[in-house]
């Protein structure tokens, strides 16, 4: 099968770990018959540079030609709040995830056991096992809302960020939950701030109706406060766990950094077909660019979720997954999960310790 993929390869560590995953996807295409063919797209800080832009005029066009796109890192402090918006890469992250429609974004988290020692909980609740799924809304809420900025006679500047969610935004979204915990361990921890606003009461309304469509599946309501501390306290507790836009913004990488690390955890942002965008849960780190010593284990995971999702590649995927875990199980670290005895490596040759592992 022929496969075209858009690749945005951004900023700080972008390029580096980018090529280390185009690397082990050449790969898996030679050793089971694929071709993978790819279009390089400008978009973030890299695009502010070179066309005064961070989101050029017919990205998204250039994306939606593909079958799928594979992203590693936009933004850097080059580029910062100080910036007018059209130039900041986090302005271009937000519009090419409403112009694709990638309402879902999926983030595993699992604990590795190669990984183990580098949990920074303690040994016992480790012991127990994590493994969960974040199923983020990433097109509505307060990110996409209307922004004011305006003077007081006698409060100096106010803000306002408006938060809406309408009942079709959380039903496709929670159902896209339920449906994956029918895949996984059949149980939904919907988090929400339902006490205090209105906008997760019509959260929690739309998740109780749905619920009572999967009642092979088991249910809960977390508050947002309450699954911020469940998750350093029992993270072994929770299956699917879903929740809007900034509330999964951040108990993701909450839930990243109880694994060991952000370096690990990759992350599918889904619209309704096929079509995926698929990017590692860190970001840029500007500080180690062009260092070689970057973690490209994200990305690389992030390319298998996009031969699962997008190409229904099942076999393939599991392949480059079986290469990570054989990897770690050899002793092989990056700087970011170096511990005593083991192996260090750089950026590269973790790329083609992964591609010659490719079975």
């Amino acid at each position: 099968m022929n496969y075209k993929i858009a690749l945005i390869r951004g900023d700080g560590i972008g390029p580096e770990i980018v090529h280390e995953a185009v690397g082990v996807l050449d790969k898996v295409g030679e050793k089971f018959g694929h071709t993978f063919a790819y279009v390089d797209v400008l978009l973030g800080g890299c695009a502010t540079d070179a066309v005064g832009k961070s989101y050029p005029d017919g990205t998204a066009e250039v994306c939606k030609s593909c079958d799928a796109v594979l992203l590693g890192a936009v933004g850097g402090p080059k580029w910062g709040s100080d910036k007018p918006a059209e130039q900041r890469p986090e302005t271009a992250l937000l519009a090419i995830r409403k112009d694709l429609g990638l309402y879902a974004n999926l983030r595993p988290a699992a604990l590795r056991p190669a990984l183990a020692e580098a949990c920074p909980l303690k040994k016992e609740t480790a012991e127990k096992g994590i493994d969960l799924m974040m199923v983020r809304e990433l097109t509505g809420g307060v990110y996409f809302g209307k922004r004011d900025r305006y003077d007081t006679p006698d409060r100096g500047v106010e803000c306002t960020d408006l938060m809406a969610y309408s009942e079709m935004e959380i039903e496709r979204i929670g159902r896209r939950a339920f449906e994956m915990a029918r895949l996984r361990r059949k149980k939904v921890s919907s988090v929400d701030k339902a006490n205090v606003l209105e906008t997760s009461r019509l959260w929690r309304s739309v998740m109780h109706r749905l619920a009572e469509e999967y009642p092979d599946v088991a249910y809960e309501d977390v508050l947002v406060d309450n699954c911020a501390m469940q998750l350093v306290r029992d993270p072994g507790q929770f299956d699917v766990v879903v929740t809007e836009n900034m509330f999964g913004d951040i108990l993701s990488d909450e839930a990243s950094m109880v694994t060991g690390s952000i370096g690990m955890l990759a992350s599918a942002s889904l619209n309704d077909s096929s079509f995926g965008l698929y990017e590692p849960s860190h970001g840029s780190a500007p500080d180690i660019a062009g260092k070689n010593i970057a973690n490209p284990i994200a990305t690389i995971l992030s390319a298998a979720m996009m031969l699962r999702y997008s190409f229904n590649l099942d076999k393939e995927a599991q392949a480059i997954e079986n290469a990570v875990k054989q990897v770690l199980s050899e002793g092989y670290r990056t700087q970011d999960i170096m511990s005593q005895g083991m192996t260090l490596t750089s950026c590269s040759e973790m790329g083609d310790l992964l591609a010659e592992r490719i079975r």
